[in-house]
């Protein structure tokens, strides 16, 4: 059940990178939203639109060069390490890649111990913990004593789910947790955040490019590109009334499993070369791709403004 409180608050979140020859890559710039108890907000981009330093700045894993993150009313960015520690337990990820995310030389039971000793938590029980968990996610006890080159992809996002799981957190990133499996596996995965999410009053930060992913799973849907948000809004009028020209060209680019929605849904190309978050020009980041641009798109970035409750966009062709 969502909660009208705000778990977690992202304020005028800035991350710029700097490079050599006095270049600054500005991989997030400006972003502004919030997260209620018990929702899942999906963000969804390109590869590159700064999605997943967004998840790294809310999880303290990087430090932004700007603007502030709130979890339960408190100011991570001005906590220092110590008093950061205590936040860890609250909130944790599930990684992209099931591969490279599991340590191939720790058994399972071993990683799923490790968070529970690092956090001291579960004294006296916490095998029995971890074999809770395992279970919960689809697995056995059986599977302690055995080590990730033995599991399939989906069953070591599985793991991955069950050790962020561990720590008993509030607030997972879910950091693009389907994309590396099969597609028959993707809507299993789905279903088991679902069902852990209402089991477990979670609240989610669901990272992915596919929007036919994150419109199963999400409350709240915002669209990123080049760092900034560009359409945000409750995902049930979201993908009704969205207005943004490029979160017009992602619907379009999801294929309908119907040949007729297919040959008949609305086409919606680019065109262009996509601008780089190097030292961007100002004006509107989607300028250099968008069909509809007009001259003030060029000079004049595009305020993020609510055109129906709770759904505002970044266009000036929309206001």
């Amino acid at each position: 059940m969502i909660n009208s409180r705000a778990l977690v608050e992202v304020n005028d979140l800035t991350k710029h990178f700097r490079l050599s020859r006095g270049k600054v890559l500005k991989a997030v710039d400006g972003v502004n939203f919030r997260i209620h108890r018990g929702a899942v907000f999906g963000l969804v981009g390109e590869s590159g639109s700064g999605k997943t330093t967004i998840g790294r700045l809310l999880l303290g894993l990087l430090q932004p060069t700007s603007g502030g993150v709130c979890f339960d009313g408190t100011d991570l960015t001005a906590l220092n390490d110590s008093r950061m520690r205590k936040f860890r337990r609250r909130m944790q990820i599930v990684f992209q890649d099931p591969y490279s995310s599991l340590d191939p030389r720790m058994t399972i039971g071993n990683a799923l111990l490790a968070p529970m000793k690092i956090q001291n938590l579960n004294r006296g029980r916490q095998r029995e913990r971890a074999i809770d968990l395992l279970e919960r996610v689809g697995l056995s006890a059986a599977d302690m004593e055995r080590y990730p080159h033995e599991f399939s992809g989906g069953q070591r996002q599985r793991i991955g789910i069950a050790r962020a799981l561990a720590v008993d957190p509030e607030f997972i990133v879910a950091d693009e947790p389907v994309s590396a499996l099969d597609v028959s596996i993707r809507s299993q995965v789905l279903n088991l955040f679902k069902e852990l999410q209402e089991e477990l009053h979670l609240t989610y930060l669901f990272i992915s490019h596919d929007l036919s992913v994150v419109q199963f799973i999400s409350d709240q849907v915002a669209i990123v590109y080049m760092g900034k948000i560009v359409e945000t809004g409750p995902a049930d009028i979201f993908y009704r009334s969205h207005r943004h020209p490029y979160t017009r060209s992602l619907l379009a680019a999801i294929p309908q499993p119907d040949p007729n929605l297919e040959q008949n849904k609305p086409e919606f190309s680019l065109e262009g070369e996509i601008a780089s978050p190097i030292n961007p020009p100002p004006g509107c980041r989607f300028f250099s791709r968008c069909p509809l641009r007009v001259d003030a798109c060029r000079l004049e970035t595009p305020p993020l403004t609510e055109i129906a409750a709770g759904h505002r966009v970044a266009c000036f062709r929309v206001h």
